[in-house]
Order: structure tokens, then sequence, then C-alpha cells
């Protein structure tokens, strides 16, 4: 097995990762809308979800996922509404975009009205009760120890497969097949048309691995909890999937119905999900045609796969367990008797019980039954608890169990970051649980006793950043203590003698009296021996106390124990089940408290035993991953369970995989894996542990000398991770890729990989069948791999082309020539290196004789980089050619319409001559001057002259001689001018190998290269002159509202612009006009810049220290980096601590430079000096400043943000304590305060593809007004992305927010409360405590607080959003200026005018400064201040900033609108108030105490009035109608209903739409809600 395989095959392994994703390909959250682009019909798209990228997985700030054109200023104006959507004006709040007046088109309205305040304007059941979806929920296990591929139960469900293909019957939107919905959602405007999904038959499943899977999916099952339970609203039913029409089941034993997680003995009534039963067929059909949803002839015979849903028919059974009153337990016949044992598991009473049987009349149930299958389970029936005998696997699971009761409220897990624990603070800061409180403390009459007055450093102008309050102190964390010491004995394992006499290990305790016992695991239970710590003696002491369960045992030994385990387990079940979850994919905090290091024996037992060879859930063998990720991914996937359940895996697989992998990389850089070369220098070793190929982001065997060295092999593992993503997400059957696991730990990079079946058994050249091991001088083919690769070529945009071999023979590619293809020894057909997949990126990559195009040229490129590996973003390339088709169509249809006039004019040419690149404007927005004067022509004229486009290219495709010459010309010179690789149709495509050293193409194919090369150019030209300004266009509409690195990071790369190119868009920002309102987006970008150049240099500096000194050199960096301390010196590990000789033998084990004490001599001038020349040679940016308080007033950062962002970027842990920066006598960081380094992890994240389809299909219904059935539905997607993802995932995350906007517009405040509360723990679990999507999820929650009458709550909750926000950015942020006005609203309603007053003035402050004085917003911030001083008499001031609100009004909306007319009314009552004060006073001047005076009316605001004002701000506006608006409406939906049936399909009503604008002129008097915060 020769090295050098390893080192140029294995290294490079590609990844794994993605399925079955959603129809664009790029991995982004299943929650995004297209790649921000020009939609086909010409109309803006507004991204407004970013993706869940691998590292930082964080998202923008307001991943509403619903478009919005509306802003919330139009809204107001009422008059502007429609020019406001038909312009895709969007103000600050339109991308947080929850549902907006565009979204509830009129023609959409349900027919009865709701409550008062959406007077008349919503269906009636709006106000009962939501129905429930069904809920698959991830199993809360107690101990995850033992979950391999939970809740996979849908192997349990007996499906009767059809006849037919499996394609998906529609449930009356485009949900189950992804090609309809396809097409649906192009109609609505919500999916770019180029974007495909590869729906593809199921694969013959390897037996071995799915009988794996089949095992594990029965321990998932799901368990119970006391607590507040997951489902989205609390009701609960269950689906049958079937392939049979609709129809209600209610039968009891419903055949193949999905288990249901139960959660509580207290039940909600049941209710029948996604339709309320009658008329459930008709209903279906004549709403989703009315939506365009569906195709007239869809509904088949009856041969495709339905969803049925049955009201839950669970039953109640009677447990009776030793030493406990017996209680009912409701179950349903769906569930397996091991879910049953899990919900005793967690129960409080029964807990402490592992070891144990139910049986039934005295028969043992197998834990693997389904209910329904045991005979004589019916209503209360009665369960007994019966204990079994131990064995040494029941006596270790026991013990863990019972270590896991006693630390169950201890976070120190989730501050080291270990087993998926992860922080959550929102209890803290609403004192439990708000469900229940929202019973106990109707505060609004009691106004007086909330004390309103927040932390100094909360005020708006406050200087002070402290750090501490980022983890306030939970009163649970100081948890009661139990016992001093629970250990495994020195004495294990028992003597041959002892084993025969039953005994299977000791454990030994010191009790919080100081007592120290030995105590004995028998097959008996546990009882005390007469063993000291150094005397063995195994018989049993007197008393022994012989107990089943160890807590029986010590609560008869220890009186404090007793105690204080029955209060913790009371604590426990009353925490949130989301609080004690575990997370998908480990979280880490950068900073934590100082914990002292209690004793743990199961985590010691974990670290001895290394659970680096082993998974405990497979015993006696290490997990094959190769085998697990391809088996899960050949999964049947013809119907909807098949699906989830292969999704299921496949996520769970991924997750496992990405944990395992970290593990391994961090042990191997800590040098504690042997590496398979061990004789080679350490640079060019490999290891191999677990079954995964570790291998370092080093260029060994000058593999990448033209691309750039060890630049380049750092960059190629993200590359080719980016690769396989993408492959992955096109889900090709037949077509394998590896898993892959990128990790940076303590400046290395570390790539791990699953291993192709009998790689390492061949030489490579014997291996690759497919592509170049030596980038492009020998080139084999395979017409396999050719078939394989064809089918990703169109979706991928990828071109087949010939390459010349060494021997000068074509050889004919489907991808760049790295890419290499190997048959394993499975069979398998593999892909892997696949690090340029996507094009290279000419702004970076300077050649020799080629001219850029002029708009890059100003920019000042082609730039030379550090390596030549830059490539173009999936999105870019997607962006492109959708502006590409635009064009296309545009060209054509121009064309056509003049030869339809047959006018003589030459046919239009292309501006600039021959780029096909329509003319740049200057600022990159097209302002007219790049108009085609297609665009000048009627509405009409253009529908139809695209429809004839459209037309005429699919009959040219399908080859018929029909076509007249002149319109083939017409497509031909269309083709042309786009750069087409199609003469008949538009079909563009990139060559990847175009420009890559050492790839040499044949003379045949010459023409077609220079079109290629023409073709890359244009798309490097269209990034710097349209996605750059399109960025900073949509951050100056505040549609983008990135609040630190991470976010903004996400905006950039959802247009597909690389983080290389932010030192060009912060140059952009600062030649912007409106240069002022983008200063949020300045700092952001500038910090950015600082934080990564400090991280290229942080990795190196980091790869020269040894373990040792690793504290000392990391805070010597930090003070270089941060601290104003001039000269800060570096301490050095002791030195009798460095023995010389040891030194000597291991010089060659550090990976870094010989000189290990190099980094010590770093000053801070010498940092900011190399930071200012990175920032320079990388990101072409000049930062002026030479330390870091010259940076700090140069660009007004806070050193708390940059510590902040250097610390998430490199993994760094530092203590919880308030650092002095600014201190010029004492460096601000010691050793001490580096408590950890944690890996940085890059991964794919496995999307759940149904999951997203309920999920467009619930926003396109709140898009059009039906926002029950758009409720129903995000509900479904809710419960399918349970089953994909478990209960934790951060599109979970998105989808609760969602429901929790719905429930609140819809009336149901407490719904909405409970949904927003998970919403919340689960972005503070997933994405971090002070994710910027954390700070938007509290203030979302503080508003339904507000609304639910807890007025302290809702005030500490913004307390802690705006805390956060300072932290995390600082006060000068748009976004700040909502908070404020949020917490003035609140403190206002508590009638706290002083406090009130500044925070709603520093929000006038704001909004003046990024929307401009003259804006709505201002006008309204006006106003609310004006209110204020209303409420304190102050009628001067309150005249003078309600006049200010008049004008803007006056001027910006006219004298008759709303608005202005309010504004004067309350102009007009605030004079007479003015005046009446001043005749009192005058009179009391005059007549003394005598003088009759009038009483004044003071007033102070009622609760429903702040409400009203709140809703305002937040974007939720609720316009009443009368009782003729509605009429008129229904009339309106009668009529369109009629119009669509005779149209019979949703495409023609959209033209229709298009041609009558007039029509849709109702939209304005919606229910809406316009964006949200």
């Amino acid at each position: 097995m020769g090295n050098g395989l390893f080192a140029n095959c294995c290294r490079c392994v590609a990844n794994l990762f993605q399925v079955h994703v959603e129809s664009s390909l790029e991995e982004r959250s299943p929650l995004l809308v297209v790649p921000s682009a020009v939609h086909p019909e010409g109309t803006l798209q507004i991204p407004t979800r970013m993706g869940t990228s691998g590292a930082c997985k964080c998202s923008v700030p307001y991943p509403d996922i619903i478009l919005s054109s509306a802003s919330c200023e139009y809204l107001q104006s009422g008059k502007e509404t429609d020019r406001g959507l038909s312009e895709g004006n969007s103000d600050k709040q339109a991308t947080k975009a929850f549902g907006s007046c565009q979204a509830l088109s009129a023609f959409s309205v349900p027919q009865q009205a709701l409550m008062s305040c959406v007077a008349n304007v919503l269906p009636a059941d709006l106000v009962q009760e939501s129905t429930r979806p069904p809920n698959y929920s991830w199993p809360l296990q107690a101990s995850q120890a033992h979950e391999v591929l939970e809740n996979l139960s849908f192997l349990s469900c007996k499906q009767e497969e059809s006849p037919g293909d499996g394609a998906d019957a529609s449930h009356g939107m485009p949900t189950f097949d992804p090609h309809r919905c396809q097409e649906t959602l192009v109609a609505s405007g919500t999916v770019a048309p180029e974007s495909t999904l590869a729906e593809l038959g199921s694969v013959a499943c390897k037996s071995q691995v799915v009988s794996v899977i089949q095992s594990c999916g029965r321990f998932g099952g799901s368990t119970f909890l006391d607590g507040p339970e997951l489902n989205p609203s609390g009701k609960r039913s269950q689906v049958i999937l079937k392939a049979s029409a609709y129809e209600t089941r209610e039968d009891k034993g419903a055949e193949g119905a999905c288990v249901d997680p139960k959660m509580d003995t207290e039940q909600h009534p049941s209710s029948i999900a996604l339709m309320n039963g009658d008329g459930l067929h008709e209903n279906h059909k004549e709403e989703t045609r009315q939506n365009g949803h569906e195709e007239p002839d869809h509904i088949d015979d009856g041969n495709d796969q339905e969803v049925i849903v049955i009201q839950d028919t669970g039953f109640t059974v009677k447990v009776h367990a030793p030493a406990v009153e017996p209680f009912p337990l409701q179950v349903s016949p769906q569930e397996m008797v091991q879910e049953i044992h899990q919900v005793l598991m967690d129960r409080e009473d029964t807990c402490h019980r592992t070891c144990f049987s139910l049986q039934l009349d005295g028969n043992v149930l197998d834990n693997f039954a389904e209910l329904k299958t045991i005979e004589g389970l019916q209503e209360d029936s009665v369960l007994k608890v019966v204990e079994e005998p131990y064995t040494v696997r029941e006596a270790r699971i026991h013990v863990r169990h019972i270590r896991d009761l006693l630390k169950s409220l201890d976070p120190s897990d989730a501050f080291n970051g270990v087993d998926c624990n992860s922080l959550s603070f929102l209890s803290v800061f609403t004192e439990g649980d708000l469900g229940d409180s929202g019973k106990r403390k109707k505060k609004g009459a009691e106004l007086e006793q909330i004390d309103c007055t927040p932390p100094e450093h909360i005020l708006p102008g406050s200087k002070e950043r402290p750090l501490c309050p980022l983890q306030p102190q939970n009163r649970d964390w100081k948890p009661l203590q139990c016992l001093k010491v629970l250990t495994m004995s020195g004495w294990n394992p028992p003597p041959g003698n002892r084993k025969m006499h039953g005994d299977l290990m000791y454990l030994y305790v010191i009790t919080m009296e100081e007592r120290h016992v030995s105590i004995t695991a028998s097959t008996r239970g546990f009882y005390l021996n007469q063993s000291t710590a150094y005397n063995f003696n195994p018989k049993p002491a007197n008393p022994s106390f012989l107990s089943h369960s160890l807590v029986e045992l010590l609560n008869q030994i220890s009186p404090t124990f007793k105690r204080n385990f029955a209060s913790l387990q009371k604590k426990r079940v009353q925490r949130h089940p989301l609080e004690r979850i575990s997370t998908p994919f480990q979280v880490y905090s950068w900073t934590a408290p100082l914990a002292e290091h209690a004793m743990d024996c199961v985590r010691a037992e974990d670290a001895y035993t290394s659970r680096l060879g082993y998974e405990e859930h497979i015993p006696g063998q290490t997990r094959d991953w190769n085998e697990e990720l391809q088996t899960t991914r050949e999964l049947s996937r013809k119907n909807l369970p098949e699906r989830l359940l292969r999704e299921r895996a496949v996520f769970k697989v991924h997750s496992d995989f990405t944990a395992a992998a970290t593990r391994g990389a961090m042990a191997v850089i800590d040098g504690n894996v042997m590496a398979i070369n061990p004789s080679e220098e350490t640079k060019m070793q490999m290891f191999i542990w677990n079954n995964i190929f570790f291998s370092l982001g080093f260029d060994v065997r000058d593999h990448y000398k033209d691309f750039g060295g060890d630049v380049a092999a750092y960059v190629a593992p993200t590359n080719d991770l980016n690769g396989v993503r993408t492959y992955n997400a096109m889900d090709v059957e037949g077509l394998y890729t590896l898993g892959t696991v990128v990790v940076d730990y303590r400046g290395y990079r570390v790539t791990a990989q699953s291993i192709i079946p009998g790689i390492l058994e061949r030489e490579q050249e014997q291996s690759v069948i497919y592509g170049s091991i030596d980038f492009g001088k020998t080139v084999v083919s395979h017409p396999k791999y050719l078939e394989l690769l064809g089918k990703t070529s169109r979706p991928l945009k990828i071109q087949k082309h010939l390459v010349l071999n060494d021997r000068n023979e074509e050889v004919e590619l489907c991808s760049s020539v790295e890419c290499k293809g190997i048959i394993g020894n499975d069979g398998r057909h593999y892909i892997l290196d696949l690090l340029r997949t996507f094009p290279p990126d000419l702004n970076f990559l300077p050649v020799d004789g080629e001219e850029m195009p002029e708009e890059c040229q100003k920019m000042g490129f082609p730039k030379q980089h550090r390596h030549k590996l830059c490539c173009l973003r999936q999105e870019l390339v997607d962006a492109f050619v959708e502006h590409r088709y635009l064009m296309f169509m545009k060209l054509a249809a121009l064309q056509l319409m003049q030869q339809k006039a047959s006018k003589e004019e030459p046919p239009v040419s292309l501006e600039n001559g021959g780029s096909p690149t329509t003319p740049f404007p200057e600022n990159g927005v097209e302002d007219g001057k790049g108009k085609l004067p297609l665009e000048d022509a009627t509405l009409e004229d253009n529908v139809a002259g695209l429809d004839q486009v459209k037309e005429l290219t699919e009959t040219i495709a399908s080859d018929d001689g029909a076509v007249d010459p002149k319109s083939r010309e017409v497509i031909q010179n269309a083709c042309r001018a786009v750069g087409s690789i199609s003469n008949t149709s538009f079909d563009i495509r990139f060559n990847p190998d175009i420009f890559s050293p050492g790839v040499r193409f044949p003379e045949s194919s010459k023409e077609r290269i220079q079109d290629q090369k023409r073709l890359l150019k244009d798309a490097a030209a269209f990034l710097v002159s349209y996605q750059i300004p399109g960025l900073v266009k949509d951050c100056l509409d505040h549609t983008m509202l990135p609040m630190d690195g991470a976010t903004l990071a996400e905006a950039m790369h959802q247009r597909g612009i690389n983080m290389r190119y932010s030192g060009k868009v912060v140059d952009f920002i600062t030649k912007t006009p409106a240069r002022a309102q983008l200063d949020h987006i300045y700092k952001i970008g500038i910090t950015e810049l600082i934080t990564r150049s400090a991280k290229h240099i942080f990795k190196t500096y980091l790869q020269g220290v040894e373990l040792s000194g690793l504290s000392a050199a990391i805070s010597h960096f930090l003070n270089c980096f941060l601290s104003s301390f001039p000269n800060p010196v570096a301490h050095l590990p002791a030195d009798e601590l460095v023995s010389k000789k040891k030194n000597k033998r291991r010089k060659n084990r550090n990976l870094g430079p010989a000189d290990n004490t190099a980094w010590a001599t770093v000053s801070p001038q010498e940092l900011w000096k190399n930071i200012c020349s990175e920032a320079k040679s990388y990101f072409d940016f000049g930062l002026e400043c030479e330390s870091v308080d010259q940076a700090v007033e140069a660009y007004s950062l806070q050193k708390i943000t940059l510590l902040r962002e250097i610390s998430l970027k490199t993994g760094i842990q530092i203590l919880l304590k308030e650092y002095n920066f600014d201190s010029r006598h004492k460096p601000a960081f010691t050793e001490e305060d580096i408590l950890n380094i944690f890996p940085v992890v890059k991964h794919v994240n496995p999307k759940a593809s149904d999951a997203f389809h309920f999920f467009q299909s619930g926003q396109a219904k709140v898009q059009q007004g039906f926002l029950k059935e758009g409720s129903e539905l995000i509900g479904e997607a809710l419960n399918l992305f349970n089953n994909v993802y478990g209960a934790m995932h951060v599109e979970i995350c998105a989808c609760l927010r969602l429901l929790a906007r719905l429930n609140y517009i819809m009336g149901d405040y407490s719904e909405a409360l409970s949904n927003q509360q998970k919403a919340v723990l689960m972005s503070e679990r997933v994405l971090g405590i002070e994710h910027p999507n954390t700070i938007q999820e509290y203030m979302h929650l503080a508003l339904y607080c507000f609304a639910n009458s807890q007025l302290s709550t809702a005030l500490n909750l913004l307390y802690r959003a705006r805390y956060l926000m300072l932290l995390v950015f600082g006060e000068d942020h748009p976004e700040m200026a909502l908070l404020d006005n949020n917490i003035g609203l609140v403190l206002h309603g508590v009638m706290e005018y002083d406090l009130s007053l500044r925070f709603l003035e520093n929000a006038l402050v704001i909004n003046s400064k990024y929307h401009g004085a003259k804006s709505l917003k201002v006008a309204l911030s006006h106003h609310l201040v004006a209110r204020v001083y209303e409420s304190k008499a102050e009628f001067r001031s309150a005249l003078q900033h309600e006049k200010e609100g008049y004008t803007i009004y006056k001027n910006q909306l006219g004298e008759h609108h709303e608005k202005t007319k309010e504004s004067s009314e309350y102009l007009k009552y605030l004079t007479q108030q003015a005046v009446a004060l001043q005749r009192t006073m005058n009179e009391i001047y005059k007549n003394g105490s005598s003088a009759n005076i009038m009483p004044l009316k003071f007033t102070a605001p009622s609760m429903a009035s702040v409400l009203e004002q709140l809703n305002i701000i937040n974007g939720i506006l609720f316009i009443p109608l009368s009782q003729k608006d509605l009429e008129n409406l229904k009339a309106e939906v009668q009529r369109r209903q009629q119009l669509q049936e005779a149209l019979g399909s949703g495409e023609q009503l959209e033209l229709e739409d298009k041609e009558s604008p007039k029509e849709s002129e109702p939209e304005a008097s919606l229910p809406t809600t316009a964006a949200a915060p």
C-alpha cells in the first residue's frame, strides 16, 4: 500500500453529505428562497432567508422566510401600497417579512369574518382552535448513549404499495412531487425555473445495514416527558400513509399509523389535522386550483400515495410500579413497549429504574412489539413494572443513568462542548416556563409592582460593555449536591470466585455526611459490602440494605441524598424539554465561568476506555462509516414515508459521522493517534482511526506546486466540501461521494473522510478509472462515469468537453480533470477530489494574454491571489444564468415583436458589441440606462411576446420542421448573444478546466473554448457590477440587515460573493452616495477584515506552539491584538517542566517550525502591522491603523465585538469576567483566562426535502391570505422537520417562529407565546446564545408576552435583546431603533415616562440616520415621542414632535391621506390641552389657592393602544373593513373562482392578473402582516 496513494488520493477524498435537497442545489437552508436574482417575470426577488452554511450555521437576522416587498411605511401609507408593492419597494422591515400586504392578495380572502380587530376579513374558523397536524417527534432520550437512528419507526408502517410509479398525489399542495412542486412554485414566483430536483427511483438496500437501522429504529420510539410538550399546538393526531382516496378514519388500530409521541398524562383534546373533516375532498380540489397549485387533470385513479389524517385513537393504561402509587398513562396503539420504558425512566417517581420488564396479566411484554399487536391490552389494562436481574451491561447502564440524573441540571457539559449539549438562558429571564406564568401572573391590573429600571449598561448612550451578563448565573446551576463522590472502585473487576456469587462490579461512594462506603452491584441489585480503600472484603455489610436500584440504597444510607435527589428530580422535570435534548451538531461557547472540576466516574471511564475506538451503540465493532453513509442513501424513496425514513437515516448518520470525525481530528492534532506512515516527516503523516481517514492541510509531494503550494492545500478541502455538498444535493442514483468533514483545530486543518472499500490494497494508478491523478497529464475516462456525471451536467451547469492526455489522445470529461472516479470493492462508483466543481474566478486568476472586461479592470482586477483554486460560488453561477435567461427571453421577444410589426429596421444587436453582457450601469443598479427597448412596450405585448418565445423554443427543441426559418434565426441570434452552448434553446454551461494549468484542449474545440473564456469573463464582470452593487442596495433598503460577521458573510454568500471580495464590498460602500446610511455595514465589514486577517496570522502563530505553552501563547496573542498595554510579555512554560532530553527526541512531532518559542517575541506593533499587510494582500483593502486603539477610534469599533469575532473564528474559549482592555498598566489577559480551544468544524447539512415543500406551500398560502391553511401546512412541515432532524434544528426554529407569528395574527396569543418560546430556546441552543437570530427571537417573544399581559417578562426579554445587541455590534444599528421603540412603548405602557423617552428618542436619532430624516419611519418615531410628552403633560415638546411628524406625512403622502389627517387631529387635541393647561396655570397665579381649577385630562395609555403601536412598529397591521368592502371582496373571490375554473390552469390566471392591475386594488384592505422584526 504505497503512501503515494494516500498522499495523492485520499487526502482530497471527496465529501459526502447532502441528500435530496430542495429544488435549488446549493446547500442553503431549506427555508431559503432562490438565490437573489432577477426573476423571469422581471420582478426583483428579495431573498429573505440565509443558508446554514457548514461552519457558522448562522442565518440572516431575519430568516422570516416569507418574501415581502411591502414596506411597513407603505402599509401605513395606504395610498402608496400598490406602488410600493409593484416596484418591489422595501423598507426596513421588508425582509423581516413575515407575511406582507403583497402577500395577502385580495382575491384569495376566505369568506367569513374574524375577530373585531381584523374586522370581518378572515374566516370564523380562524378563531377556533387551530387543528393539529400529525407530529412525528424525535425521541427525547434521557441518555443519548443508545440512540443510533432513532425514530425510524416508519419501518413499522405497513404500506400498501401502489402499482403505479410511486408518484405522490398532491394533497392539495405541491408537496410530495418535486416536479409538480417545481411548476407551482415557479408560478407563484418562489423558485427559479432552472432549479431542478432529481426525483429518482429507489435502490436495493444493503441488507446488512438496513437490519441495523431496523433494530435501531426500534430503540428510538418516542419518549415521554413530564415537562411542557414539543407539539406545535399541544393537540395530537396521527398520519396514515395509504394508497387510497382521502378518507377520515377513526377506527382504533388503524393499520400503518405512524408513531406519535404522547407527552404527558394530561392531554389536550384530540382533533383532526390538516383539514376539518367535512368536505375534505372538495375543499382541497377547489382551493388548490384556485391558487394555481394543481393541474385540473391531476387526480389519478387512486394509485398515488396519499396522506390520511386520522383522529388519535390513544387509550389509557394503569401502571403499577414498586413503591409508587399506581398511575394512568396515555398511550397509542402504534407505540412500542420500549417507549413506555423510556417514559418510566424519565418520570420523576420512576426515573431511578432501568432494569425492569412490563407485564400484562403475568406475561412479559416484548420490548419491540407495537402495543396494538398485544392481545388483551385495552383501555384501563394494568401494566406491572417487574424488577429484572442485572447483568454487567445492565448494571453499567444503571450507573450511567443515575449519573445522568445527578448531572441533569449541571451545565458543565454545555460549557465544555461535549455530547451535543449547549446553553440556554431564556428561563433566567422568564423565571420559569411562560405557559404557566401566563395563567399565574396576570399583571395587567397591578402595574405598580413592576420594577422597570434596566441595568445601567443597557441604557442608551452607555459606553460600558460588560461581559458577565452574557451568561447570567442560573439558580438551578448551583445544583443540590447529592453525593461527594460516586466512582468505580479500584477492586474491579470481581475475581472469579465472587463472579460465581453474582458480583458484577464494585462502586465507591462518599456521602455528603462524609461516610465512605463500598457497594457491590450484583445480579439481585446493590448492597453495601465490607471493603475499604485498602482492604478487599466483598461480604455484605450489616445491614447491607440490598436494593434493586442504587438510588433506593443511597436513600437509606444518606438523608441528604434522599432530600436533594428528590428536589433535583422535581426541578429536572420542570425544565422545558428543549433545554435538555441534545443538538444535532455540537455548538461551542466562547465564554465560560470558572467551574470546579468534579469527580465523575462515567466521564473518566469514557476517557480511559477511549470511546475513540468504538461507539457504544453497535457492540463489538467500530462503525463502518462508508457503508452506513452509502447504504442510507440507497434506501428507497418512492413515497413520503420512505423518503422520510431515508432522510432521517442520512441525517442521523451524518451527525454521528461529524461528531466522530471531530473527535478523531482533535486526537490526531493532540498526538493521540498513531500515523499509518510514522517514519515520514510530520506534515506528510496520515492517520486512520475509527474507520475514518485523516490527512493534514499541507502540500505533500508538491501536489499543489502549480496552484500555490501549502496555501492551495489549505483551501482545497473546503472547495472539495462545497463540491460534494453540491453532488449530494443532486442525489444522482448510482453516483457516490465520501463522508467528509473539515476541522480547523490549533492552527491545523484536518480533513476527515470515510474510506473507499479496497482503496488501501490497491495502487492509485489501478484505482482511478476516470479523471487524472496528476492534474491533467494522464487523463482517463469511463462511459459509466460519463453517464452518471451527465445527469448532473445540466443542473450544475457543467459542460461536457474534450481534453488531450499525454499521448495527445482526446478524452471526454464531464467534470474538471482533478475529479477522480474510483470503483470501490463494493462495486459502487465513487467520485472524489471535487475541488474544482465550479468554474474558476478570473478576477483572481490573471492569465497572460487575456484581457478582462472593463468593469473588472475599474475595480482593479484581475488580481494575483495566493493560490489558483479560486472558484465562483454556485449561487453566483445560478444568478448569472438566470440573468442571462432574462436577457435571452427579452432579446428573442423583442425580435419577434419587430418581425410581427414587420418594420424594416435591422434586428437589435447587443449594445456593447461582442460582449454578451448587457451594459453595466455605473452604480450597478439598473436605472433605465440598461433597459432593453422591450421594457417600454406595453404589458400585453410583453406577455404575448415572452409566451411566443417559450412556445417557439419548445417547438424548435422538439425538432419539428414546422418552424419558419425567420423564427429559427431569432432564437439562434438570441442563443449566440447570451453565450448558450445550444443553437436552438437557452442552455448555458461552464467548462471547469478553462485556464487550468496543465490542461490542454484539442484544436477541434478551439472556437468553443473561446466562447467559454468569454463566458467566464462575463461571469466575473457580473459579480462585480451586479452582485456587489445589488448586495449594497439590499443593505441600503434594509432588506438585508447583517448584525455581525457571520450574518454579513451569509448575505454575501447568498448573492454568490466570496469573502475574498469583502475588501471590495467595503470599498464600494465608501464610494456610495448614501454612505452614512450604510454605516453599520461598513463597521461590520471592517471588523470582518480585521478579524479574518488576524485569524490568518493566528493560524500560523499557533502552529509554532507546543501543547504546554498553548494558554500562554493564546493570551499573549489576544493581548497584542486587543489590549492597550504597550509591551505585553509572554510567559514561557517554566524551565523545570521542559526536559531537555525529551525535547530532542520529540523534535519532529511538532508540526510547526522548529523554534517553539518564536511566538513569545510577537509585539502589538508587529501584529497590527501584519494585520494591515494581510488585509491589503488578501482583501486588497488598506486599513489605516497601527494599533487596536487607533482601529477602534478610526472605525468606531468595540473591542468586545472584536474579541467575540476572533474567538468564534478560531475556537478560543475565554473565562467569563470583566476585561480591562484599555489599561496601559497591565495586559488584559493572563494565561488563566484561556479556558479551552475548540475545533471549528465544516460539514454538510443534509436536508428534509418534503418538509421544505410543505413549508413553501404554507408560505404561499399565507402570502395569498389563507392564514388558516397556511398555518396548517406549516404545522405539517414542522412535524416532517421533526421527523427528519429530531426536535432540534435551525429550520425547525424558523418554522416555529412563523407558526407563532400566524398564531399571533389569528388572535391565539397563548399559542403564539408557546411556539415562540420554543423558537427562542432552539435558537439559543442551535445557533448560540448571542447569535443575531436569537436576538430577533427574543424581540418576537417580548411582543407576545406583552400581548399576554406579562409585562415585566416582556421588558426583561427586551433588555436581554438590547444587551446582546450591544455586545454583538453596538448601539448604532438600524435594528436598535426597532428594539428601542419596543422598549419605549412598553415603558410608556407601565407609566415610566422618563425612561421611555430615553429609549424612544434614541430610536428617533437612529431612524433619522438610517432611513433619512424625511422617512415615514421617522414620522412614526416623532409620534411615539409626542405621545409620551403628552402623558407627562409637556405639551410644548409634544407639539413640536407631532408637527415634525405631520410635516413628513404631508410631504410624503399628501394632505388627504388618512395618516396625515390622524396627525392633524392629534395636533389639534394637543393644542387644546396645552391651552387648557396654560389657562389653569394662569388661574392659579391669579387667584392663588382659591382658584377654580378645571380637572385636566392626563391620559395614561391603555394597554390596547400600546399593543396597537407595538404591532405597527413590528410590522403587523390589522386594517378593519366595512361590511360593504367585505361584500365586494366576496363577489371578487367568486368571480375569480369561476374565471379560474373556466381557464383551467393557474398560469393563465397569472397573465390575466398582470393584464388587469386595477382588479387587485382591494389588496390594501386586508389584515396585513407586513415585515416582521
